[in-house]
């Protein structure tokens, strides 16, 4: 006689969802925040590549 798979109960159902859905949290979370050090790493190397243009500007325009 051929066996038949267990069909699991609405517990085992519901668990496995809220599971999945704190797995999606946690992945929404972590995408967030490295999404956010993406943004400031930019910020941080425009203001520095801005700050070595200035500095290099006024370098030129007080050489003897």
């Amino acid at each position: 006689m051929p066996e038949v798979p267990e069909v699991p109960e609405v517990s085992e159902v519901s668990e496995v969802s809220a599971n999945s859905a704190s797995a999606e949290k946690r992945r929404l979370e972590q995408e967030t925040k490295n999404e956010r050090q993406v943004w400031y790493f930019l910020a941080y190397f425009l203001f520095g590549i801005h700050f070595i243009a200035f500095v290099m500007i006024y370098a030129v325009r007080h050489a003897k």
